[in-house]
Formats: C-alpha cells, sequence, structure tokens
C-alpha cells in the first residue's frame, strides 16, 4: 500500500507560481513512479508531470514544459510540482499519483492516487 496526501495548492494571479508537494508512505513507496495529473471542471483527468522512482527521469506535458518542473526528495518521501508562469487554464485540482509503470501517462493504469489539491489561476 502507498499512501498519498497533497498540499500546496491555492488561488494565484496569472503568471504567478505555486508549488505543489506530495507526501507518500508505505513500504514499497521506492518501487514506484511519481506523478501529477490533473481534472479541470467537466474535462477528464490529464497528465501533467511524472519522475521515475530514481529521479533520473522525467515527462511532462507539453502545455506546461518549460514552465512546471517535477522534483523527488528520496530522503523525505516527497515530491514537488513546482509551477511557474501560471496561466487561467491550469486552473484544475491536481492529483498526486504512484504508479509502477514508467512513464505513468495513462490515468485508467494508475496504482495508487491522492485526494487531490486545488490550484485556482485568476486572469
Amino acid at each position: 500500500q502507498v499512501q498519498l496526501v497533497e498540499s500546496g495548492g491555492g488561488l494565484v494571479q496569472a503568471g504567478g507560481s505555486l508549488r505543489l508537494s506530495c507526501a507518500a508512505s508505505g513500504r514499497t513507496f521506492s518501487r514506484y513512479h511519481m506523478g501529477w495529473f490533473r481534472q479541470a471542471p467537466g474535462k477528464e483527468r490529464e497528465f501533467v508531470a511524472a519522475i521515475s522512482w530514481s529521479g533520473g527521469s522525467t515527462v511532462y506535458a507539453d502545455s506546461v514544459k518549460g514552465r512546471f518542473t517535477i522534483s523527488i526528495d528520496k530522503a523525505k518521501n516527497t515530491v514537488y510540482l513546482q509551477m511557474n508562469s501560471l496561466k487561467p487554464e491550469d486552473t484544475a485540482v491536481y492529483y498526486c499519483a504512484a504508479d509502477r509503470s514508467w512513464p505513468p501517462l495513462d490515468r485508467k493504469r494508475i496504482d495508487y492516487w491522492g485526494q487531490g489539491t486545488q490550484v485556482t489561476v485568476s486572469s
């Protein structure tokens, strides 16, 4: 079992920044690759970014490349998503995800989800 708890969401103006955190727990956490997905109202949950369990590989959705950075602190069992130059279209509930496959792009195959954290970007 892996438990994921997100934090760091909030309200920010366009052009601003936020850092999301995902604290993971569980005996087998180190065997999982980590990712972030997001879901806007009326839309399907979509992939945002992922990082391998070693931290050596990352993947980003085209819509966030150059603006978002995913990182992992293995000592703290925590994954971060640094979001810069935020746009109103980034508004969504952001979910942390853990999966044994790489890269974890398919929301239908994710092993574990967090509860989500709301990010709202005002124009």
